[in-house]
């Protein structure tokens, strides 16, 4: 499929609110501004998340603004004993007060909630700054900690902008970035999640857009090393047109290796035996072992969101840019789907 590389500055929207300029690019170089999008504010989504890994856990950082429904949720998932906690605080109808970054390299957010607080902080060079301050996590434990994220030298992104056919005025624009190197500490209780160079790895999935009035995702990102080299990709799919640019890619040391399409190989009987990913053009097969799996619903009156999301490791094989095959295995991330009808 021959997809539309954006190489310079464009717009999301065009002068009527519209989206357009639908296709995909290495860079944030689309702009937008969620004044000028035509649909209802209740149907504009705007979401920052962040996800990361230690050997010994994984945690999941979000401030999200539905127009009718916002909330900040942070979840705490071991990956040695399969203890998981996650704590959501949901606001009603934020309608764009949560003043959301209108790109992905500037800007921060902040998320209080009485003595609790979430801070997303951009910084100059691309280095992002996550700090959290919760008093009651999970059963009356607080968590406490701040940690830093550094880009690779040159890094790129998988960045698309993709509308839904049928529904002219809803749109996507998201960048994915799954390549960050981690350090901090992250006071759970009375543990530490220590995030240190080489053992401590971030995705940042950052999303702009107006709703359709339904959607099932698939996606899934994982983070690592393999043979001193740095493994990351991201893969996934929707009811989203993705004809001019799909979300996939693969990243090694943060150079990206666009890829068409991905299919999801998912055990019908049983989401925690092994899955398969293969690729179209043949370029990537891997297989993802579940670890353990979370799932998350949010309602308020007609509208329904409903996330499954399985932690594991996944191991397979690449073909890059450069034709030399890699192999990589063991490598931590996850896989959900996401299905929303408003």
């Amino acid at each position: 499929m021959i997809q539309n590389e954006i190489l310079t500055p464009l717009s999301v929207l065009d002068s009527s609110g519209q989206p357009q300029n639908f296709g995909w690019s290495r860079q944030p170089v689309f702009f937008y501004d969620p004044a000028l999008v035509s649909s209802p504010r209740l149907r504009i989504t705007e979401s920052d998340r962040y996800i990361l890994h230690s050997p010994t856990h994984l945690v999941i950082l979000e401030i999200r603004d539905d127009g009718w429904l916002g909330n900040m949720c942070i979840s705490v998932i071991s990956l040695r004993d399969k203890k998981r906690s996650t704590l959501t605080y949901r606001t009603l109808f934020p309608m764009g007060t949560f003043e959301m970054p209108t790109g992905s390299v500037n800007g921060s957010i902040r998320y209080k909630h009485r003595n609790s607080s979430l801070d997303f902080i951009s910084m100059e060079h691309g280095v992002k700054i996550i700090k959290a301050d919760i008093q009651n996590f999970d059963r009356h434990s607080s968590l406490r900690g701040e940690v830093v994220l550094t880009e690779p030298p040159a890094a790129e992104s998988i960045v698309t902008n993709q509308q839904w056919r049928n529904e002219k005025c809803a749109f996507r624009y998201n960048r994915s970035s799954p390549w960050y190197i981690v350090e901090g500490v992250i006071q759970f209780g009375s543990s530490e999640i220590v995030f240190t160079r080489g053992n401590g790895w971030g995705i940042f999935d950052w999303n702009r857009g107006a709703r359709p009035r339904s959607d099932i995702r698939y996606w899934a990102s994982a983070c690592g090393s393999c043979n001193e080299k740095q493994i990351s990709f991201v893969v996934g799919h929707s009811w989203a047109d993705s004809s001019a640019g799909t979300e996939n890619g693969f990243f090694i040391d943060g150079k990206l290796n666009k890829l068409d399409k991905i299919t999801f190989h998912i055990p019908p009987s049983n989401w925690l035996s092994q899955w398969r990913f293969t690729s179209n053009d043949n370029r990537l097969e891997m297989f993802f072992n579940p670890h353990q799996e979370r799932a998350e619903r949010k309602r308020l009156f007609f509208h329904n969101s409903r996330r499954r999301q399985i932690i594991g490791f996944f191991s397979g094989s690449i073909i890059p840019d450069n034709g030399a095959k890699m192999d990589f295995q063991n490598i931590t991330g996850f896989a959900e789907r996401v299905k929303l009808r408003f």
